[in-house]
């Protein structure tokens, strides 16, 4: 048995047999490669686009492809670094964190805040990480202009860091540029305490240059708005006195000077007004005859109507010179439905409290026709 085995046992290759060996295996290769289709290899990436190739890749991506959809393996990765049974909320904050400075540093700012805000939402008990993205988030913020935003979460930035410089800097900046001036001048003096910082010098006193004029535009509009008060209850109240009937209104309380505004286009700042204790109103001339009025802004009310119309006539489009003082009849429509002659040579303030007289959008109206005229007479004919 033993003399068998010690037969099957093959002897070394000697150096002869192992170069033909060689030879042969070399030739095999050469033609099988021979053999091959020939083709050009279309499976790389090519030059000019590499660095596309390349993003699609789970371990280089720098955004979510664009069906929204991750690969098996990046949606793994994703998973094991933000999942909350994998990691401790510390540790969830850090990630989210990176995954916001990665944003910012290619300057997706939204992306960049959904990160920071992600990571702001884990609350970790780590007031230095805490700090780190309301700060970062904030400076993401203000690239956006979202100088608002930006003052709020610097300021809740150094609710965990109180000495965080870059979050009161840029809490400083923030509050200046949504002209909240005091706030600007607190933290730039707070930081001027610690350091001399050039620029820091320059906003407070910038800061306070601003706080300035602003308190004077606020005395200014306090002021005006005083006045414009006044000149309101001055005009209700002679309304009021005169006994003139205001339409849509049922007793003294429901009078306003939104009710006595003009509804003609362009005609909103011609409201009635007082000067000197007279009340001077807007007026309109309408003439049915061509379909054409006359606005007239600030009639007084102790000047008879006769006088503005004198200023109207002759008018450019009387060809025929139909109309004068002397030769028109004047008509205003009454709460009664029902027109009403006057007399023009009357003062406004009488005509606005005659009998049937009821003031419409603030505007005293009244109807102009050649009297004995057949227009006149097709006029009073739509009311029968």
């Amino acid at each position: 048995m033993a003399e068998a085995n010690k037969s099957d046992v093959k002897s070394p290759m000697t150096e002869e047999e192992r170069l033909e060996l060689c030879q042969k295996l070399d030739k095999e290769l050469d033609d099988f490669i021979d053999s091959l289709e020939k083709r050009r290899y279309t499976e790389g990436w090519p030059e000019d686009r590499w660095e596309e190739e390349m993003d699609k890749h789970p371990f280089f991506m720098k955004s979510t492809p664009e069906n929204g959809e991750l690969s098996p393996l990046a949606e793994g990765l994703a998973n094991l670094k933000f999942d909350p049974e994998e990691n401790t909320p510390v540790e969830l904050a850090s990630n989210y964190k990176e995954d916001g400075n990665f944003n910012f540093k290619h300057k997706n700012y939204r992306l960049a805040i959904l990160g920071y805000t992600e990571g702001i939402k884990q609350r970790c008990d780590n007031a230095e990480i805490n700090a780190s993205l309301y700060n970062n988030r904030a400076a993401a913020h203000w690239h956006l202009k979202n100088f608002r935003s930006a003052l709020g979460d610097s300021e809740k930035a150094l609710s965990f860091s109180s000495n965080h410089t870059k979050a009161k800097i840029r809490a400083a900046k923030s509050a200046f540029q949504i002209a909240k001036y005091q706030t600007c001048i607190k933290y730039c003096e707070e930081i001027l305490e610690n350091t001399k910082d050039k620029d820091i010098s320059e906003l407070l006193s910038n800061a306070k240059k601003k706080k300035i004029i602003m308190e004077r535009d606020q005395r200014k509009q306090a002021r005006n708005i005083q006045n414009i008060t006044e000149q309101k209850d001055a005009v209700l109240k002679a309304i009021i006195e005169r006994g003139i009937k205001i339409s849509n209104c049922d007793d003294e309380d429901d009078i306003d000077l939104s009710k006595l505004e003009p509804s003609l286009p362009g005609a909103h700042d011609a409201i009635v007004h007082v000067e000197d204790g007279l009340l001077k109103w807007p007026v309109l001339f309408l003439y049915p005859e061509y379909q054409m009025t006359d606005f007239v802004r600030g009639c007084p009310e102790n000047v008879p109507l006769s006088c503005q119309l004198e200023q109207l006539f002759p008018a450019p489009w009387d060809e025929k010179n139909k109309y004068s003082v002397a030769s028109v009849n004047i008509y205003f429509e009454g709460y009664d439905k029902m027109p009403h002659v006057i007399d023009p040579s009357k003062n406004l303030g009488d005509l606005l409290v005659a009998k049937y007289f009821e003031l419409r959008a603030g505007t005293p109206a009244f109807f102009v026709l050649p009297r004995g005229s057949k227009i006149e007479s097709r006029f009073l004919e739509n009311y029968i």
